[in-house]
């Protein structure tokens, strides 16, 4: 087993060691993680099953989740890839790439309102579950967004919001003439040499695929995550498969101002916007609502005090996101370290261990 000559032995076999009772004990079916410490990573470590069954075979250090959320700064990136391109302006409103959004009050929502969680939008549609059920493609799922009234003025509250993420990858698709998934391969994951991640799994190895342990309502259907529906729907804001290496490159690239070996991909003034504080300064969002919810663009930043992916001691300035299907990533500047856990273990059940790792993880620097 590889380790840092920068990163405490001991401490990170404390991560691993904790990983894997998790797995004896039956708090986790199967797991990946990858540190990387001053642009040197570890090698990448897998524990338990691939799959929940207790006949599953072995996870791998190269199997392939689903990442959910962790899709929605990926979006985000590609949109600010526009911006510096002279494509947009963050504080545009949407409706003037999506027109039909402006109806019942979305006119003044802007692009950094979507970003930052701050459009009024809900998380998801209240069809959600209804629309996968019928296999609605994303077309459907624009259009029900479209029609949707804000819960508030846009910049006035933080709410976390899927849907508008949504509308940010239809964005894309309209500006750029790609589909999202196919700018995100062109643009971000091939310069990236991220060779293992997509929107969708359209183009990935369905054998390194690995299962989620899916919530009740999701057993046996046709429509939940480990569904083939799921699978190639390529949601904007959780629908992005990728390996625990891949994620790394992604977050040392930020770490580096957009640049990975030797390849640039986004300017060092992007990653300068998306990694400032974007929602301290708003002066009509509550105080109370700002402390736990703290947005560059795109990415969550620390400390997150309502929000325990992170755990306690990441430094000030931390960026990273989790997603549902139980994954966490983050990179920390200050130490320049990278941390990416990814799980089969829905968050609902593993957010405390998320956040415990993540502790495990930033106690490692020596």
């Amino acid at each position: 087993m590889q380790t840092l000559s920068t990163i405490d032995a001991n401490r990170l076999n404390r991560l691993y060691a904790y990983l894997a009772a998790a797995i004896d004990q039956g708090d986790l079916p199967g797991a990946a993680v990858q540190l990387s410490l001053r642009g040197e990573a570890s090698e990448a470590w897998a524990f338990g099953r691939f799959a929940p069954a207790a006949d599953a075979p072995p996870m791998q250090p190269d199997s392939i989740f689903l990442v959910a959320s962790i899709t929605k700064p990926v979006v985000v990136s590609a949109v600010m890839l526009l911006a510096e391109r002279g494509h947009l302006l963050l504080d545009e409103p949407a409706s003037h790439f999506v027109p039909e959004f402006s109806v019942n009050g979305k006119g003044a929502i802007t692009l950094r309102h979507l970003m930052t969680h701050t459009s009024g939008l809900p998380d998801m549609l209240p069809e959600n579950q209804a629309l996968r059920k019928a296999h609605a493609p994303m077309d459907e799922f624009i259009h029900r967004i479209c029609d949707l009234t804000p819960d508030f003025p846009a910049g006035t509250g933080i709410q976390y919001q899927s849907a508008g993420i949504a509308i940010l990858g239809e964005i894309v698709q309209r500006v750029s003439g790609l589909a999202l998934r196919d700018f995100l391969r062109q643009e971000i994951f091939e310069p990236l040499g991220m060779r293992d991640t997509a929107l969708g799994m359209a183009g990935l190895p369905r054998e390194r695929l690995s299962l989620v342990n899916v919530p009740t309502e999701q057993i046996g259907t046709d429509w939940g995550w480990n569904s083939e529906y799921w699978r190639d729907f390529g949601a904007a804001w959780g629908g992005m498969f990728s390996t625990v290496g891949d994620l790394t490159r992604y977050l040392q690239a930020f770490l580096n101002g957009g640049e990975l070996d030797g390849t640039r991909v986004f300017s060092r003034a992007t990653v300068a916007a998306m990694l400032r504080d974007q929602t301290t300064p708003l002066p009509a969002v509550p105080a109370e609502q700002k402390a736990p919810h703290g947005w560059g663009l795109g990415w969550r930043l620390a400390p997150a005090t309502g929000w325990r992916y992170f755990g306690d001691l990441l430094t000030p300035g931390t960026f990273g996101h989790g997603g549902a299907t139980g994954t966490v990533c983050w990179a920390d500047p200050a130490q320049d370290l990278t941390f990416v856990l990814f799980t089969t273990q829905p968050a609902v059940w593993s957010e405390p261990l998320l956040g415990r790792a993540s502790n495990l993880a930033a106690a490692c620097v020596q």
